[in-house]
């Protein structure tokens, strides 16, 4: 990816340039120096950056998921937010959704990770982000958290601790979020990569989160 490039006298003077031509402040600016040179005498003396922000990052993810829906010809919208620091949700309205959901969410869970390896790779940096469809995320964190809690009142019951089915980390951290308050309940994620899963543990005296 082509990161904007502008020149100035100073490093102060590109960085000023970048965030009048961004419409955002310099303190938003992410940028790498390029070439500084010295000049003759003082004279002529210039560097040059190449400066992006979190305008660019939020196109890029819109952008990249806009040209797959034109090369798979599908039909399709898309909307991205900025949620904290370095995260960013992504909206997505279509007629495919059975298609780009997957049975068990699992296409969906591919094409998140695909969005958020190229967006990394671009900006060179850990870029996290959480792709949505149709609301189906909302739907699901509903769900599985009523699930979790039949299972940890289970697990209250019987003393004996219990482990869900694998699942991502926004699912696991929506489970553990709908348990924090509950009392002698904890939760903790077990294995790697796609077997990582939560483990609901009978915690007597545990203190409420």
């Amino acid at each position: 990816m082509e990161f904007e490039k502008f020149t100035g006298k100073t490093l102060e003077e590109a960085l000023k340039k970048a965030a009048q031509a961004k419409e955002v402040t310099v303190e938003e600016l992410t940028y790498t120096v390029l070439e500084e040179k010295a000049g003759f005498l003082g004279i002529g003396k210039t560097v040059e950056i190449e400066v992006y922000c979190d305008k660019d990052i939020q196109q890029f993810i819109h952008d990249y998921i806009q040209t797959y829906f034109d090369n798979a010809q599908l039909d399709g919208e898309t909307e991205v937010k900025k949620d904290g620091d370095d995260f960013y949700r992504v909206m997505v309205n279509t007629n495919n959704n059975a298609i780009l959901i997957g049975k068990n969410g699992k296409s969906l869970q591919a094409f998140n990770r695909l969005v958020k390896a190229a967006a990394s790779a671009a900006f060179k940096r850990r870029v996290r982000l959480l792709i949505d469809v149709n609301g189906y995320k909302k739907d699901r964190y509903e769900k599985i958290c009523r699930m979790a809690i039949r299972v940890a009142k289970d697990v209250r019951r019987t003393k004996v601790d219990a482990e869900l089915d694998p699942m991502p980390a926004d699912e696991r951290k929506a489970i553990h979020n709908s348990l924090a308050k509950m009392a002698d309940i904890s939760t903790r994620s077990e294995g790697e990569g796609v077997n990582r899963h939560l483990c609901i543990l009978y915690t007597p005296g545990k203190e409420i989160e």
